[in-house]
């Protein structure tokens, strides 16, 4: 969790820990409670308790509390008690990158990184809660049935976030799965690169058990990439009709919704075109307007 304190006593609130300041009047964006519902696996019950009562205190005091979806503002009332009338949902929006036209040559990034195969894309934290173990079961059950031959026999599975070395449980589940042939993992990459993998991945799968918000989603829908998700948390808000909605928790129902993706041309049509319609429903300058409008009504009431 972190907080951070801006001249206008604004506190964002995060899963990242730094020292708390709580001024007396203040407006708190809160953008997930994953530090409490899904907190380190390795952090003490002591240290949970302690995350879980600072957001308390912080959110208790504020004048107004910023949500980024209603499923995030629904935990907040929830978990921490709070007057559902102080909480406004106020959603985020995509990097506008994602929507200008192509900077880098694709067929170039694609060389450098050794990608000639179709592939299904995963970008995003790898925490647990990110689920990305059951997608590498689900491909596992996906190419057992797509089989080796065909225009998807040489299907790969792309995973872009942390170093595997810092994820020995995953590599562990590619070897189980018996799919080391087929799953890639790759750490950072920069946005004009990240871009080249959503517009040219068979589809983005993004399993998440819990999200905040959600950003990778509308990322990939603005890219023109077909987006299969879980059917939980802030996902259904964020994505709408415009992705195959799937269970997290069910490695064959996330196999499912993937199959169907890949293998019906007139879904994949349907959804890409959703999906940019989606994603432009999302805008900086309006969210913005929406977050001035709040700063403004707690200066009025002071």
């Amino acid at each position: 969790m972190a907080l951070m304190k801006l001249k206008t006593d604004v506190v964002h609130v995060t899963h990242h820990e730094t020292p708390i300041i709580v001024p007396s009047r203040l407006v708190v964006t809160i953008h997930d409670c994953v530090h409490i519902l899904f907190p380190p696996e390795n952090a003490s019950r002591f240290h949970n308790y302690r995350q879980y009562m600072q957001t308390k205190r912080v959110v208790n005091r504020a004048a107004q509390v910023i949500a980024v979806s209603n499923s995030t503002r629904d935990d907040i009332v929830n978990i921490f008690r709070v007057d559902p009338s102080k909480v406004t949902v106020i959603h985020n929006a995509l990097d506008n990158r994602f929507r200008q036209s192509e900077e880098e040559d694709a067929a170039q990034v694609l060389e450098r990184y050794q990608l000639k195969d179709p592939f299904i894309l995963y970008s995003g934290r790898i925490r647990p809660h990110k689920n990305v173990d059951r997608l590498i079961e689900a491909f596992a059950v996906l190419k057992s049935e797509l089989g080796d031959s065909g225009p998807l026999g040489n299907l790969k599975l792309i995973i872009i976030g942390d170093e595997l070395s810092q994820h020995q449980y995953l590599r562990l589940t590619v070897v189980r799965s018996g799919v080391q042939q087929d799953v890639r993992f790759f750490g950072f990459v920069p946005y004009p690169i990240l871009k080249v993998f959503y517009q040219s991945a068979a589809l983005f799968a993004f399993p998440s058990l819990y999200e905040g918000f959600g950003l990778p989603p509308l990322e990939a829908m603005a890219c023109g990439t077909p987006v299969v998700c879980s059917n939980v948390s802030s996902l259904p808000e964020v994505v709408g009709d415009a992705a195959i909605l799937v269970n997290p928790e069910n490695v064959f129902d996330i196999a499912r919704g993937i199959t169907d993706m890949l293998l019906d041309e007139e879904l994949r049509a349907r959804m890409i075109r959703r999906g940019r319609e989606q994603a432009a429903r999302f805008s900086w300058s309006w969210t913005a307007r929406q977050v001035l409008e709040i700063y403004q009504d707690v200066i009025a009431q002071s």
